[in-house]
């Protein structure tokens, strides 16, 4: 009898629990869900909309013109939310921060990731932590940069050495030479190397193969992948792209591994403040203990993710810097009288001048607007469940920030695709760009942002006013410069940049370059 009435306590139990997982279910569905936009199709959702050859911001953007500013797309098994608003960016980014800290799993960060060791593509947790703490106060910090602030203004100096030929104008790729220029002081701040342009021209040389690999990872970072969205399809690799990722992994592997052998046998005993050396005195052997990531895999995948950022996309914000001004002669034309004005035709302008060179630094703020480097984030992934613009958020529900359509937004910014510096300095001076103003977020927002925005801007901002006070531009047969977007993570400019340089300063000032 005793043991009849604890069956039935355990089977009333059970019943409860039951009815529990059953209301709790419908409480869920009752939630108010994303709206999702009209196409989806069995097993595969939303997919279709993204298989053209087209940049992703674009795509999105052109559904949210149709479905607003937040909607769910459905690509496979996984649910995609989509931002294009600043004040929902706010809720994500600000409010929801914690929530959404970590990154989505994703065929990148296996291939060519080293299994998610590049910490930008890192899961949140204590690895991503510390590894970002070393590279923002050891590699990227203010006095680090000041420290190594000889290897860029060289670097920039041979540019403008190279671009010098008398005083007989002539027609180059632009685009071509500041690739080259922003891996070389890349490479001399990461590795200790540096390389001719005739290195870049050579398929057998390193730079050639890393740039190459560098060049091939941007692309494939910016595509949509089959198996990111159903996983179990990676076998099947219809678009070849986990192919070519397994490929470029290897290639980068190949290369940097050579250079940290080089580092561990101290071949590059000169070079002892460049960041694979610090690295080197700042993790120990046993980091895999710790992290479950050796050591050589962190300091390569860290390597790789500081190139990522610091060399394609710096290069691709001073292309579309230039090709703005180039069809806004009027611009470069007021940019180059503030030059005469504070720093005049009679010396370099430095580092320094820079803070008084406030249209410059608006040319490179709505360069940045229009073209932000990444112009969505990378996708995060809600660890819990939350409550975004009044939608229930479930708990590993992907999250996508589009920053190309956001920093595009009419409500915000009146002609928002006409390139317009004036406007930081009247109706938006009190808008920066580190992330606090959601309206304008070309490095991302909140612990996810970009750690290398100074170095970028540091490059950038000396590079552009050089540039403009060393040499009078101007496009071929005056016609203007095609604007047409390639594909990548970056938005890398289609074609290349042709521009006609004649120098506008002094000999003596050429010949003074290092």
């Amino acid at each position: 009898m005793e043991i009849s009435s604890n069956i039935q306590t355990v089977l009333h139990f059970l019943a409860l629990l039951s009815l529990f997982g059953i209301w709790r279910k419908l409480a869920k569905t009752k939630k108010i869900q994303v709206p999702e936009p009209p196409g989806s199709l069995p097993f595969i959702g939303h997919l279709h909309l993204l298989g053209v050859q087209k940049p992703a911001c674009k795509i999105l953007a052109s559904i949210a013109d149709k479905s607003g500013p937040f909607f769910a797309l459905r690509l496979g098994s996984k649910r995609l939310l989509v931002v294009s608003s600043w004040e929902i960016a706010k809720q994500c980014l600000s409010e929801n921060d914690r929530v959404f800290a970590t990154r989505a799993r994703i065929a990148a960060g296996k291939h060519m990731g080293y299994n998610d060791a590049v910490f930008a593509l890192a899961p949140y947790g204590e690895y991503w932590r510390d590894v970002r703490k070393l590279v923002t106060l050891q590699l990227l910090s203010h006095n680090r940069l000041e420290a190594l602030k000889h290897v860029r203004h060289s670097e920039i100096d041979l540019l403008l050495k190279q671009l010098y030929s008398g005083d007989q104008e002539k027609v180059i790729n632009l685009s071509k030479l500041l690739e080259e220029f922003t891996f070389n002081i890349n490479l001399r701040m990461l590795v200790g190397k540096r390389y001719c342009s005739e290195s870049f021209e050579d398929e057998n040389s390193e730079a050639w193969r890393y740039k190459k690999a560098i060049e091939e990872a941007i692309f494939l970072s910016g595509c949509f992948v089959l198996s990111d969205a159903i996983p179990w399809l990676e076998w099947f690799d219809y678009e070849g792209y986990i192919g070519r990722m397994k490929r470029v992994g290897k290639e980068a592997d190949s290369l940097i591994g050579k250079w940290l052998e080089e580092h561990l046998m101290n071949k590059n005993g000169d070079n002892e403040n460049d960041f694979m050396n610090i690295m080197l005195s700042h993790l120990q052997g046993d980091a895999k203990s710790m992290y479950g990531h050796s050591r050589d895999t962190i300091i390569k995948a860290t390597t790789l993710n500081l190139t990522l950022t610091g060399a394609g996309s710096t290069s691709v914000t001073l292309t579309w810097a230039i090709s703005l001004l180039l069809n806004n002669p009027h611009v470069l034309k007021t940019a180059q009288e503030e030059l005469n004005t504070y720093v005049g035709k009679s010396k370099w302008v430095q580092e320094s001048d820079i803070p008084n060179l406030k249209y410059l630094q608006a040319i490179v703020k709505e360069t940045l607007r229009l073209y932000p480097p990444g112009p969505v984030t990378g996708i995060r992934e809600a660890m819990q469940d939350c409550n975004i613009n009044g939608y229930y958020i479930p708990k590993g529900s992907r999250l996508l920030i589009n920053i190309w359509k956001l920093q595009r937004d009419p409500r915000v910014w009146n002609n928002p695709d006409e390139f317009l510096p004036t406007r930081f300095l009247t109706t938006h001076a009190d808008i920066d760009l580190k992330g606090q103003n959601l309206e304008f977020i070309p490095f991302g927002s909140g612990r996810r942002g970009c750690p290398a925005m100074n170095y970028g801007l540091h490059i950038v901002h000396l590079t552009v006013a050089k540039l403009i006070q060393g040499f009078d531009l101007s496009t071929v047969g005056n016609e203007g410069i095609d604007m047409k977007e390639g594909l990548g993570l970056a938005l890398p400019k289609m074609n290349p940049l042709q521009v006609i340089i004649k120098p506008r300063l002094g000999l003596e000032l050429y010949q003074c370059l290092n």
